[in-house]
């Protein structure tokens, strides 16, 4: 097991709590919006009218024929005390129960069938575990402030239960206004860490995608990827981002990783500079110097138009090609680094034309 110099950790500063300092750096803020480091994605009106016809009336098996495999959440491993542990269960989407060595962490927590009103259902038909479950929960971590990873009932139900809530700059205000103390609320910029305490450090890394949760906010708060990092163990956590130069310099600054989680679905042509194909997640994953390979943001919603299976289509052949180990997990499964890897291919017994199920749970 490798030993991590915690003080090691480049550019490190203290977060303080929202409200008693806005943390914003002008490198990626201007005229009151933050950017990305490239051009942000624009539509024109034949776009968006041609997308949004696309979304009505197209098929593409955008949605499975049948509900997915669902596996209700054991507790176990994410509640075991003590070091020396790497353990991370897929609630689906973006959502993990990560334990690090006794830490336990959720990312992007959606305790929701759907991500707002009028959102699509989650393919697996429920949550994997009752909110009402969880129990005390050290640091949530979130990416973004869009609606499929930032979700007020999930925040409002946790609060009570946790300790820190750690967020890209100026994302506080809406959990201020949703009843998180301000005391309890990080906000970090790009390279910034807080220190939980001496042995967790949490890192805000860039990432190259937008905000907004309506038609006037675009781009008002900060997005993230994120670096966890204990004495013994480093995770990666990317949030929502297009592939970009940024992941080989956060490998060079904190890699080599354990293990990493990095977006794989909901790509396009036209998002191509805010979300990843799934052969730039493996190649992102070779970037970080990452051991295993945990795909994310698949499986769950209908937020794209390509075949909800062709993600893990598309990023098994490459990582088999790139001989990189994956987990893939049904929604509601845990993997334990180095012991237990959910690998087998268990979405094409949903997929129209069923193939054979290959793979074990091994490492």
């Amino acid at each position: 097991m490798m030993q991590y110099a915690l003080t090691d950790a480049p550019t490190a500063s203290n977060g303080v709590p929202h409200g008693m300092d806005s943390r914003i750096h002008p490198s990626h803020l201007s005229e009151g919006r933050f950017h990305g480091g490239k051009a942000p994605m624009r539509w024109s009106l034949a776009d968006f009218a041609s997308t949004t016809w696309d979304f009505l009336f197209t098929g593409n098996a955008r949605t499975p024929d049948r509900e997915l495999p669902l596996k209700q959440v054991d507790l176990t491993h994410f509640t075991k005390p003590g070091k020396s542990q790497l353990n991370a269960t897929w609630l689906g989407h973006s959502s993990l129960m990560i334990n690090i060595d006794g830490y336990r962490i959720l990312t992007d927590p959606v305790f929701e069938k759907r991500v707002s009103i009028v959102g699509p259902t989650r393919f697996n038909g429920d949550v994997p575990i009752d909110i009402r479950q969880i129990p005390e929960i050290d640091v949530v971590i979130i990416s973004h402030d869009h609606y499929d990873h930032l979700n007020k009932h999930s925040v409002r139900h946790l609060e009570p239960r946790t300790k820190q809530f750690i967020v890209p700059t100026a994302v506080g205000t809406l959990l201020a206004k949703w009843g998180v103390p301000a005391e309890k609320i990080i906000e970090l910029d790009w390279w910034e860490t807080f220190r939980f305490d001496p042995n967790l450090a949490i890192t805000a890394t860039p990432a190259q995608h937008f905000s907004g949760r309506g038609l006037t906010d675009r781009n008002k708060t900060l997005w993230a990827s994120w670096v966890v990092m204990s004495p013994a163990h480093k995770i990666f956590f990317s949030g929502d981002s297009g592939y970009f130069d940024g992941f080989k310099r956060i490998g060079e600054a904190f890699g080599p990783f354990d293990m990493t989680f990095i977006e794989c679905g909901a790509y396009n042509q036209s998002w191509a500079q805010v979300h990843m194909f799934p052969e730039q997640t493996v190649r992102a994953h070779m970037d970080l110097g990452g051991d295993l390979l945990h795909p994310i943001h698949w499986g769950t919603f209908n937020l794209a138009l390509h075949p909800w299976y062709e993600p893990m289509e598309r990023l098994t052949a490459a990582a088999n090609t790139a001989n990189i180990i994956i987990a893939v997990p049904v929604v509601g499964d845990t993997t334990v680094y180095d012991t237990v890897i959910p690998n087998s291919k268990w979405w094409r017994l949903a997929m129209t034309s069923p193939l054979k199920l290959l793979g074990e749970n091994t490492r």
